[in-house]
């Protein structure tokens, strides 16, 4: 027999009113907490994403939506404790559209500024957030997520998305370090 009953029901439930949230592991969680945290900070991350995603078409979107995805999966890990095993594989995926793109870059005489155009200040933002989680992440230092390898994803994601926003770029904007 099936459930039809819709997955989220009520959204309201007050239960948070005092510091404290229920995740999908069924325990109660200080909402000031590193796990808490993180949850809160991908659901930004993926957020932004949703706004780079507005800027984007072809691949690259589908790219995008993709690791929107993936990006809840993560959320879901946190909050239930059990990542999917699948994660070294997402990773290396990630690390090969990442060269994919790079490679059709040409390479860097110095650092760039976010901003050449919209799409590409967007992806900025996006990386910028993912390093953000990559730090929470690191704080919260649960074994059972280091050892499925999201940290490693985390990582990749930020790279992604720096060459990413390099290749939606109109005109690129290179730092003009301060010289004495």
């Amino acid at each position: 027999m099936t459930d039809d009953r819709p997955r989220i029901d009520r959204v309201t439930t007050t239960g948070g009113d005092r510091g404290e949230t229920s995740l999908a592991d069924g325990k109660r969680h200080d909402k000031g907490s590193p796990r808490l945290e993180l949850v809160g900070s991908l659901d930004e991350l993926n957020c932004e994403l949703g706004m780079a995603a507005l800027t984007l078409e072809g691949s690259l979107l589908d790219q995008i939506r993709l690791i929107q995805a993936r990006v809840f999966d993560i959320g879901a890990a946190v909050a239930t404790g059990k990542p999917q095993p699948f994660w070294s594989r997402e990773t290396e995926r990630l690390a090969e559209a990442t060269d994919t793109i790079n490679s059709k870059l040409e390479p860097l005489a110095e650092f760039v500024l976010p901003g050449g155009n919209e799409a590409n200040a967007r992806l900025h933002v996006a990386r910028s957030k993912t390093r953000q989680c990559e730090r929470v992440f690191w704080r919260l230092n649960d074994d059972v997520l280091v050892e499925a390898s999201i940290g490693a994803f985390l990582n990749r994601l930020s790279d992604f998305l720096f060459v990413a926003s390099r290749s939606v770029c109109d005109d690129e904007v290179l730092w003009q370090p301060l010289k004495g």
